[in-house]
């Protein structure tokens, strides 16, 4: 899989001029933002739904351990084993370690973000392990050697065009399909085999559940159990963050979540797992592991306990003004928009990514459609911040937000500044923009800005205009 390269601006810039990635990010952004509407307008309690669903996640974090001990008791008694890993190189050693006691030549994979941010599929490759991706957005990706750009649809960054092509080319009957049925349908030929061919089968986990010891998946297209049945072992990998007290509040979260990410009532397939087969069953995994990651979590519970909250529905990403500009491969991690810039940090280290945080234009759309009200402008101007204060900020934007903060805070000087600073503005502004900022480039390089009023907001108000 070929990671992005470069850093964050020239990825970014790469991925303004390419005019198929704008089309590719309209058709799916626009048509994730337009079902999430619908979805929320039909159910007038939305809101307080999503209170509750914020508050149900910060009790299974207030108390982490309990809740933890707990599901790993209950998990145990079901049959499972379960695996503790700190951080990615555990995690993966333990998938890994688990596959060669299966002796393990093939693997299918149900999409899990986790599985990204902890470089599994470059583990397995490197343990010689067979890797097939059966959901069918991973699929075309896995083709197409990329990772994904982003989290709920992974291929958002491809148009069908592009699809029907790489089909085209990987696929064994070779056929220029252009109906999205029949594409799925040539996926669908191509992974059945695999399915039921499988050594092992590896998933993610929505929710651990801590009262039965169960894990669920939700998905849409059926992959998930099809990756989790036919084989002899499966493997979960799973977030600690993504434990919950109850089936009951499981459901609950369940309910805002879908609508949050697809626009939908209810996912096609939302199923509980629990334990390995038992006497009687008629199918089922004879072996049944959890690999529960910390990975940073632990810092976060510390530091930013709001952002464990997240319910990976996407819709920060389909709202997020930047993400719809430049897709998800400019942000280089494994989570894109506006989460992956206040989680990326954790994972990566802030002074490799000191970017990320400052990639937002602190409108707010993303905690106004979070189903779990994650504040996340306010986790990015932390970062923004503490990004100043170890001195990663390059020596020109030091210097000029001291001089900015120097001026804001000496009213008369700040309005001083003000009353020379607008009508150079408006000199430079052509039909209500402008197109050229003699001092900041970066800001025009790819956009127009717009040409002020002209009165200050100040002088409106005191004139009586707001």
């Amino acid at each position: 899989m070929n990671a992005p390269v470069g850093t964050f601006k020239e990825r970014a810039k790469k991925a303004l001029g390419d005019s198929n990635l704008r089309v590719a990010l309209d058709r799916t952004t626009g048509n994730a933002r337009t079902k999430r509407a619908a979805a929320v307008a039909a159910w007038p309690e939305f809101d307080e739904a999503r209170k509750q669903a914020a508050a149900l996640k910060d009790h299974a974090l207030d108390n982490f351990a309990y809740y933890l001990e707990q599901f790993e008791r209950n998990a145990l008694a079901s049959g499972a084993k379960i695996h503790w890993a700190r951080d990615a190189k555990e995690a993966c050693a333990a998938v890994i370690d688990i596959c060669r006691q299966a002796s393990a030549k093939t693997a299918t994979r149900s999409k899990s973000m986790l599985g990204e941010e902890i470089g599994l599929p470059h583990a397995l490759a490197e343990a010689g392990i067979r890797r097939v991706e059966t959901d069918l957005a991973e699929h075309i990706i896995q083709l197409a050697g990329e990772t994904p750009s982003h989290i709920i649809w992974p291929a958002a960054h491809r148009t069908r065009e592009d699809v029907s092509k790489l089909f085209q080319k990987h696929h064994r009957d070779h056929l220029l399909l252009t109906e999205v049925e029949a594409m799925v349908a040539s996926a669908r030929h191509e992974l059945r085999n695999d399915f039921f061919g499988a050594d092992v089968g590896i998933s993610g986990a929505n929710y651990l559940v801590a009262e039965t010891g169960a894990i669920c998946t939700i998905t849409n297209e059926g992959n998930a159990e099809l990756t989790t049945t036919p084989p002899r072992v499966h493997i979960v990998t799973a977030g600690i963050e993504k434990i919950v007290a109850t089936t009951e509040h499981a459901l609950q979260l369940t309910r805002v979540l879908v609508r949050s990410a697809t626009g939908a009532d209810l996912t096609q397939y939302t199923t509980f797992h629990c334990g390995p087969k038992r006497e009687g069953d008629r199918d089922g995994p004879e072996e049944f592991h959890i690999v529960l990651v910390d990975h940073g979590r632990t810092q976060m519970l510390e530091e930013m306990p709001e952002m464990l909250r997240c319910v990976r529905c996407g819709a920060c990403l389909n709202h997020c003004v930047v993400y719809r500009k430049i897709g998800g491969h400019a942000y280089g991690g494994a989570y894109p928009g506006p989460m992956g810039s206040a989680l990326t940090p954790v994972f990566d280290g802030l002074e490799n990514t000191r970017d990320l945080p400052h990639a937002c234009t602190m409108n707010g759309l993303c905690k106004a459609v979070c189903p779990v009200d994650i504040p996340l402008p306010t986790l990015l101007r932390d970062w923004r911040a503490k990004s100043f204060e170890a001195g990663y900020e390059p020596p020109g934007v030091q210097r000029a937000l001291k001089i900015w903060a120097f001026v804001a805070t000496k009213p008369k000087l700040y309005r001083l500044a003000l009353s020379i600073a607008l009508p150079l503005l408006r000199r430079l502004g052509k039909d209500g923009w402008i197109s050229r900022l003699p001092f900041a480039p970066a800001w025009t390089d790819t956009r127009d800005f717009p040409t002020p009023p002209k009165q200050t907001f100040l002088a409106q108000v005191a004139s009586g205009e707001h």
